[in-house]
This record gives C-alpha cells, structure tokens and sequence, in this order.
C-alpha cells in the first residue's frame, strides 16, 4: 500500500508537466538572440523560426538581447521560466565564453542543450601576395620569424581568435593575436598586408576570394567545403585540427523533458526541408539538427577543449 501511494504522488507531481508537454505550445515562443540584429546568428535564427511558427503552430519570435559577448541573453534565458516559452539560440562563442569567463550563470547547470542548429567551418586567409601559398609554408615561415606571426580576429575571445590559438598550439609556432571590432575591419588590413592571416566566415570571404584580395590556404572543417573545393583542410597539415563555429537552441535548467524533445525533433525536421537548407548553405552554413542528448555531449567536449588551450596557451581574457 505504501508503495502505491509513492507512485500515485510521483504520477501527481509529474502530471502538470506531463499536461503542459502534451499541448505545448499554446502561445508564442520568444527565441533569444544574444547578438545584434543582422548579424550571423540573428540571420540564421530567422530561417529557423519561421519553419517553427508553421510546424509548431505557435508565432516563434526573434527578439536580440545584446552585450557581453552575448551573456546576457543567455543569462536571461537561464533565469527564465523552464516551460518552452523562452528559447536561446546562441553561438560556439558561449562554451569559449564559459571556459574562458565568469559568466552570471552556469552553462552545464543552468541551460539544457537542446540541439545543435547549423555549423559553420572558417577559411584561414592571407594577403593575396604573401611568401606563403600553403598552410605548411605558413607554419615554416612563421617558425622561423624572428618575431610572432600576427593574426587578426573579430575580437578576444571569438571563434576566429580561438581557431588561431588552437592552431599556434597544435602546430607549435608563436602568434601575436590582433583583435578587430568585427570581421570586416579585420579582412580589410588583412588584405592591405597589415596582419597575416584570418579565420574568416566562408560567405564573408568568398567574394574576396573570387576578385584575387585574398588567398585561402586552408578550411578549420575536417572535410572540404562544398563552396571552396579547392582549398584543403588544415588538418591534412595539422592532424586533428577543427574547429567550427556554430549556432545551436538552449532552453532554462528543469524544462519538460517532452517539451526539450519536442523542440529538439522540430528543429531537426526545420533544418532539413530543402528550401531552409537552401537558406542555411547560402550563407556558408551547415544544417546539423541533432539530438538534445548528442548536442549536451557536443558542449562538454567544446568546453573541455577551450578550457585545455586556454591553460596551454596562457590566453588570458578581460
């Protein structure tokens, strides 16, 4: 008797969730986006939640909630209430963020990772009349510098800045890290010789690449890039290098399990209709949609990796 009654106070306190689950969702989702309006992440949640509007049939809506390097939103969503109402559709910037900061909240306790959204694999480019054509020449000629290669980035602590350092580290050359306030600026003196290289954005580089501005020498991806098939990976010169940046949706610590799933096969099913994918790949990304139990293995490994190159490499960030 006593055994019963534990079940029937387990199945009361789970029935609320289980109830909310069950109609989920019954009003519209906000989808938080730590970054600016317009910009990489921002773009791709747009594609994303318009395919969810439609197959959840609730309005998902992009709302930007900017600044420290995209923690506040993420904090906001941390402290938001764990019923699917309020999403975080975040960057690979928040596990570097959480290896490398003291951040308001915890990523591992305080945000359930739902799904891996898209990826998105960096080219390394240089001066279109630099001494070095090929990611080995570029790793002798900066071994043998008498001073620290510069390589330039979209800020401390971006994905670019931490594609360099892992590859400093991996292939054993010192580097002087040049941070930019943004990609654009960046490219600029790269391709006017005042740095020597960058990890840019596949589409923000294409068009530089085509007009001769600039010269690839290698994609972070561990593959080739269905859009430069030309240019090898930096891994068939540094074995087991690879880095992408990313995109991918979180919801707060203690949301329904039914709800996380629920999201979780909406988003994969998203990225996967033709047009979106279409969408997606137009701007040099890579539809994933995987599961919330493949994407929480996803952010320990990327911690666990920023967290070592950071100690290796002594990267200090402010």
């Amino acid at each position: 008797m006593r055994l019963k009654c534990l079940f029937i106070a387990a199945a009361i306190a789970l029935s609320p969730a289980m109830a909310s689950a069950q109609t989920y969702p019954v009003k519209p989702v906000r989808m938080i986006v730590p970054y600016s309006p317009g910009g990489g992440a921002d773009t791709a949640a747009r594609i994303v939640a318009k395919r969810l509007s439609e197959t959840l049939g609730q309005q998902v809506v992009v709302e930007n909630r900017t600044g420290g390097g995209g923690a506040i939103g993420a904090d906001f969503v941390a402290k938001s209430a764990p019923d699917g109402y309020t999403v975080l559709f975040d960057a690979s910037g928040i596990v570097i963020n959480t290896a490398a900061r003291k951040l308001p909240f915890d990523l591992t306790r305080d945000l359930i990772p739902v799904s891996l959204v898209v990826t998105a694999p960096m080219v390394m480019v240089t001066p279109p009349d630099a001494p070095y054509k090929t990611v080995s020449e570029f790793i002798q000629q900066a071994k043998r510098s008498a001073n620290p290669v510069a390589i330039a980035s979209s800020g401390a602590g971006s994905a670019q800045h931490f594609a360099a350092e892992l590859m400093s580290a991996m292939a054993g050359f010192p580097m002087l890290h040049v941070p930019y306030k943004g990609g654009a600026p960046a490219m600029t003196d790269v391709m006017g010789g005042q740095v020597g290289a960058y990890f840019a954005n596949v589409a923000s580089a294409s068009g530089h690449l085509k007009s001769g501005k600039l010269r690839a020498l290698g994609v972070t991806s561990p593959q080739r890039v269905a859009t430069l098939p030309d240019v090898p990976p930096i891994a068939e010169s540094v074995p087991g290098y690879s880095v992408s940046e990313w995109n991918a949706v979180f919801v707060p610590a203690k949301t329904p399990e039914p709800i996380v799933q629920r999201l979780a096969t909406e988003i994969a099913s998203a990225v996967r209709q033709p047009d979106v994918r279409q969408s997606l790949e137009q701007l040099g990304l890579e539809p994933v949609g995987n599961t919330p139990e493949q994407f929480g293995a996803f952010v320990r490994d990327e911690i666990g990796k920023w967290a070592q190159l950071i100690k290796t490499n002594r990267i200090e960030l402010q």
